[in-house]
């Protein structure tokens, strides 16, 4: 079973996450830490717990799922992983942080590109690639048949969906990603977002008021 441990992070409060499970092996999702706070609350968790990190993840690019890119390479040797139509977003990430004051620090580039669809796994685990673009133009979710829960990023938010005014986004391609893919999974089927509290598919189909 995969244990599940979220962070919010840096000054977009974006959450950040750890999937473990039995062997000891552990995934990071879109590292968003900032503050030297943030980045050392993660890694007293990894260190607390006994966990070897083996795999770090981007849901997509935009600059708050990037932020602490770089230190969990630095500290844990881990390129991220991502699909190769998030490149240009991680490239234009410094001309977004100079205008609001972001620190940010390059995050190195993956050695090897997620592909629209199959699965990664961990230890004992497997995760399946959904492709949900919209929000950005090539974002991934993970999907966990076994334990029925999906890590969406920006696609969708309790009772609200990720916006689509930033380069890449489209408005369109978001609503069909959503309700062509996230909303096959069952409505029991937890969500964790990049932002907010988590929800579920089930709900979200019936009270989020962009999808009904």
């Amino acid at each position: 079973m995969i244990q599940i441990k979220s962070f919010v992070c840096n000054p977009f409060q974006e959450n950040t996450y750890i999937l473990s499970d039995e062997t000891g092996e552990c995934i990071i999702v879109d590292p968003g830490m900032y503050s030297g706070y943030e980045q050392n609350d993660v890694t007293d968790y990894v260190q607390s717990k006994g966990l070897k990190p083996v795999l770090l993840l981007n849901t997509h690019c935009h600059i708050d799922h990037i932020l602490g890119n770089k230190f969990i390479h630095d500290r844990y040797g881990l390129l991220p992983c991502f699909n190769e139509g998030e490149l240009p977003v991680l490239e234009s990430a410094p001309a977004y942080a100079a205008p609001m004051g972001i620190r940010y620090e390059l995050s190195p580039l993956p050695q090897k590109y997620l592909p629209e669809s199959g699965s990664i796994s961990f230890g004992k685990s497997e995760l399946e690639l959904i492709y949900a673009p919209g929000h950005s133009p090539a974002h991934l979710c993970f999907y966990s048949p076994a334990d029925n829960f999906i890590i969406g990023g920006d696609v969708l938010f309790y009772r609200s969906i990720g916006r689509t005014d930033l380069p890449g986004g489209n408005y369109q391609q978001l609503i069909n990603s959503i309700q062509e893919r996230l909303f096959k999974l069952p409505d029991d089927c937890i969500v964790y977002p990049g932002h907010g509290p988590e929800t579920n598919i089930g709900d979200e189909k019936q009270y989020n008021p962009f999808l009904t």
